[in-house]
């Protein structure tokens, strides 16, 4: 869910492995960034996903967020600009997933079921949950 005020919208912490507690996603400037709380600073954490390379930041409240989070982008936007590269990670739209093999037969019995392919099943499921984010 969205928050209209912070902007910060609710994600799982799927990266880090849960090692804070409570993270979020904040868009600036059309850049998604993982916000999450961390415990060991006192001070909550932005990092931009998506991009060729790494652009972080810290702030304690999410006004700071934004203003530290803009700073870093442009630091890592013009760094890009001055070496000639791409800021955004490209995605070929292919990637493997290792299940374990009770959840690949429900899988392929629920695509089954549905008149879909295994992949489209999964493209499907996989696209719902990242929207409901």
């Amino acid at each position: 869910m969205k928050s209209e005020r912070s902007g910060v919208s609710k994600r799982a912490d799927a990266r880090s492995g849960g090692r804070y507690a409570g993270t979020n996603t904040m868009s600036i400037n059309g850049y998604q960034a993982v916000i999450a709380f961390d415990p060991d600073l006192q001070m909550f954490r932005g990092e931009f996903v998506g991009l060729n390379g790494g652009a972080d930041f810290y702030a304690k409240d999410v006004d700071g967020l934004r203003r530290e989070g803009e700073i870093s982008l442009k630091v890592f936007l013009d760094a890009c600009a001055e070496d000639g590269v791409e800021p955004r990670k490209q995605f070929s739209g292919k990637f493997s997933l290792r299940v374990d093999p009770a959840t690949h037969e429900a899988a392929a019995i629920a695509a089954a079921a549905q008149g879909q392919s295994l992949n489209q099943w999964a493209t499907e499921a996989i696209r719902q949950a990242a929207l409901a984010g």
